[in-house]
């Protein structure tokens, strides 16, 4: 198990079962139940998630009730985000020792550049950031916040030409990390326009997709992509797997007692 990871590739769910199944794992992961693992899936219907501490407000609730779209609360900080048309990822590993032991900023940077080296290998030129941002920005240089993830780049973060094309956001316990993270191939410049009230037109950083950037990419190749560059990073296989039964059973329990309450969603 040590020498080995899993890959899992779970296609599209519901909302508050991505975010369930993705508990679930880092908790088997941390309790040694499982190897460190990587999760590729997908989003039956477009779907919004909130970062674990963004305010609810930030959000159109009212618009996303009228549309069907439903709304969830990620473990993992970060801004929101209008799913659908990405392909989003997890990684769930310990952090007691080894590759992943050594902080937030440390951990953030060996996984964005395995996310790097895989849209390296699809043809486009990524960028990673490794920048702090300031803690006392001047006058200036300050900005009303957007609630939308792909408006800002963070420590960490993937950009081509300049705009992140890799949104990630970690959770972190005393013996391991959650790391979720979302590669959009197209944006809904609409539905994000209403569902986070903005006037795209006076965005600092146009949002940008990996449709825009290349025709030819799709799921399948930037999954394999993405799975044989945290092979090559890490220097570890990741065999080809699927959930365990104490996971599903976790994630059904996660999924109905906290993704789908009103008052993990609405908590803040």
């Amino acid at each position: 198990m040590a020498d080995t990871w899993r890959f899992i590739d779970t296609g599209p769910r519901t909302a508050a079962c991505n975010m369930a199944l993705d508990e679930a794992i880092a908790f088997t992961v941390r309790r040694d139940a499982a190897p460190p693992t990587l999760r590729i899936y997908g989003w039956n219907i477009p779907s919004v998630s909130m970062g674990y501490f963004q305010r609810t407000r930030d959000v159109d609730i009212g618009y996303c009730l009228e549309n069907h779209i439903p709304v969830v609360r990620r473990p993992t900080g970060g801004r929101a985000i209008l799913h659908g048309n990405d392909m989003t990822y997890s990684f769930s590993v310990k952090t007691t020792s080894g590759l992943f032991s050594r902080g937030l900023f440390d951990s953030y940077e060996k996984i964005s550049a395995a996310l790097c080296l895989a849209l390296k290998k699809t043809g486009l030129s990524p960028e990673l950031k490794l920048m702090r941002e300031m803690k006392h920005p001047s006058p200036s240089s300050v900005h009303p916040r957007n609630p939308f993830c792909f408006e800002s780049i963070s420590f960490g973060e993937v950009a081509v030409n300049g705009k992140k094309i890799v949104g990630s956001a970690q959770k972190r316990w005393t013996d391991g990390l959650l790391q979720q993270g979302s590669m959009p191939f197209l944006i809904d410049r609409d539905g994000i326009t209403k569902i986070f009230r903005l006037n795209l037109h006076d965005t600092r950083e146009p949002a940008i997709c990996l449709n825009e950037l290349s025709s030819d990419l799709n799921y399948s190749g930037l999954r394999e992509a993405v799975r044989t560059s945290f092979e090559e990073t890490f220097d570890h296989s990741l065999i080809v797997s699927s959930l365990s039964k104490e996971e599903i059973s976790l994630a059904q329990e996660l999924e109905t007692q906290k993704y789908l309450s009103h008052e993990w969603t609405f908590r803040r």
